[in-house]
C-alpha cells in the first residue's frame, strides 16, 4: 500500500496544501518549524484517529477554524481508496471511505496502516507505562480494528466504576452502589479480559521481532525483550511502578505462564476475582487498581530494565525496534492478503549517529513506500537516495 495523493485543509499551520506521493522513497526537506512534521502527522492521525504530539485534537485544528480536514488517496495493488476524515471542534469527528455516506471516524481504521518513526518515540522507553501501552493498543487496532470499540467500551466502564469507588471516599457510599459496584465489576471484567486477552497475543508476536530488529540496529552483544507485567499478578504496586517479582497474585494460584493460555472467559472470571480481592484497597483509595489500564510492557536490554538502565543510544535503539517490531507483525500479517504499512520517519536521522544511520536506512530501503522528513539533506543516509521534496511556508515547492 501506498499513499498517492495527501490533502489538508486547516490542519495545523495549513490552510490548504496538497501532495502528490509515489511508492519509494520521498524525502521532505525543510528549516524546522517549517510544517514538514504536520503533514507525517496527519497521515498517522489518519491511520490512527490520534497524533504522536499531542493528546487532544484540539491542536490539530489551525487557529480560528472550528473543522479540519484530511483527505487521502491510497492505492493498494490494483485498488484506490479514497479517505476523508473531518475534525470537529465541537462535534464528534466523521470520515467518508470513497465519498460515500458520512461513517463513524473509527470506520477509517486499519485502511490506511502506518508506522510512524519520531523524536516523541523516547517516551516509550523513558516515558511511564500509559506510553507502552498506548503504543500496544494503537498496533492492536491498526491489526483488528474491531479493537478500537474494545478499548472504548473498557475506558466507558473503567470511567464508571471509578465514579462509585471516588464516591465512597466523600462519605455517599450505600449498599446500593455496592450493589452497582458488583454489576460494573463484571462489566469491566469482561471487557478487561478482551483487551488483556489481546494485548498478551500481541506481545507475543511481536517479542522475536524486537530481539531481530535490536540486532540489526546493533552489535548483537545484548538481547532485547519484552515482559507483559498484569495486575493480575500484583505485578505492579497501588502507583503503577514494577513490583519485586514473587509477591502473591491477586488471584491464588495465577502464574505468569497462566496468562497466556486463559481464554477470554477464563480471564474474565480471573478479574472478578481480583477485584473482590482488591475492594477494600480500592474503596480507600477511590480508584481501580486492577485491570489493563495498570499494567506495563516493561522492556528489557541484557538482563536489565531498559528505563533506567539503558544508555542514550540503547534507548534509541530500543525505540527504533519497537518500531520495526510492530512493521515486521504487519508485514506478517500480509501475507493474509493484506498489504506493506507506510513506513514514516519524522525529524529520526538528526538524532542517531551514523552508523545508526546507516542500518536503519537499510533496513527500511525496501518497503513500499518510505516517507521521511529532515531539515539538513546531509542527515539522510545515501540508502535512501530517492526524490526530494522542499516544504515552504504552508506549502509545497514543486
Amino acid at each position: 500500500m501506498y499513499l498517492q495523493h495527501l490533502s489538508l485543509t486547516d490542519f495545523r499551520s495549513y490552510a490548504q496544501v496538497d501532495l502528490t506521493l509515489d511508492p519509494g522513497i520521498t524525502v521532505l526537506l525543510g528549516s524546522n518549524g517549517i510544517g514538514k512534521t504536520n503533514l507525517m502527522e496527519a497521515i498517522g492521525y489518519l491511520a490512527t484517529l490520534s497524533s504522536h504530539r499531542v493528546s487532544s485534537d484540539g491542536p490539530l485544528l489551525r487557529f480560528g477554524a472550528d473543522r479540519a480536514l484530511i483527505r487521502a488517496k491510497l492505492v493498494r495493488g490494483d485498488q484506490s481508496t479514497v479517505l476523508e476524515l473531518e475534525i470537529n471542534a465541537s462535534r464528534a469527528n466523521r470520515g467518508r471511505i470513497n465519498r460515500s455516506n458520512p461513517v463513524r471516524s473509527r470506520d477509517l481504521l486499519g485502511i490506511c496502516q502506518t508506522v510512524l518513526f519520531a523524536p516523541e518515540d523516547l517516551a516509550l522507553v523513558k516515558g511511564d507505562p500509559s506510553n507502552r501501552r498506548r503504543f500496544l493498543d494503537e498496533l492492536l487496532v491498526s491489526l483488528m480494528p474491531r479493537h478500537a470499540a474494545t478499548r472504548s467500551d473498557y475506558d466507558r466502564v473503567l470511567k464508571q466504576r471509578n465514579a462509585l469507588l471516588k464516591s465512597a471516599r466523600t462519605g455517599k457510599f450505600t449498599a446500593g452502589h455496592e450493589a452497582t459496584l458488583d454489576v460494573w465489576d463484571q462489566h469491566m471484567a469482561r471487557a478487561g479480559a478482551e483487551l488483556l486477552h489481546a494485548r498478551l497475543e500481541l506481545v507475543d508476536r511481536l517479542r522475536p521481532h524486537l530481539k531481530n530488529a535490536y540486532e540489526q540496529l546493533t552489535d548483537g552483544s545484548k538481547a532485547a525483550g519484552a515482559v507483559y507485567r498484569s495486575t493480575l499478578l500484583n505485578q505492579l504496586d497501588d502507583d503503577g511502578a514494577t513490583s519485586v517479582l514473587g509477591t502473591d497474585p491477586a488471584v491464588p494460584g495465577l502464574t505468569a505462564e497462566d496468562l497466556g493460555t486463559l481464554s477470554v472467559d477464563e480471564l474474565t472470571e480471573r478479574y472478578v476475582q481480583a477485584f473482590a480481592a482488591s475492594r477494600r484497597r480500592e474503596l480507600e483509595r477511590g480508584i481501580s487498581l486492577v485491570g489493563p489500564h495498570r499494567d506495563e510492557l516493561e522492556l528489557i536490554l541484557g538482563e536489565a530494565p531498559a528505563k533506567g538502565y539503558a544508555s542514550h543510544g540503547e534507548t534509541w535503539s530500543m525505540c527504533l525496534s519497537l518500531r520495526l517490531a510492530s512493521y515486521y507483525v504487519m508485514l506478517d500479517d500480509t501475507r493474509t492478503g493484506g498489504s506493506a504499512p507506510i513506513l514514516i520517519l519524522d525529524d529520526v536521522f538528526a538524532e542517531l549517529d551514523v552508523q545508526r544511520r546507516r542500518k536503519l536506512a537499510a533496513i527500511v530501503s525496501g518497503a513500499e513506500q518510505v516517507l521521511v522528513t529532515a531539515a539538513v539533506e546531509a542527515d539522510i543516509p545515501e540508502e535512501l537516495a530517492g526524490r526530494r521534496v522542499k516544504v515552504i511556508p504552508g506549502g509545497i515547492d514543486e
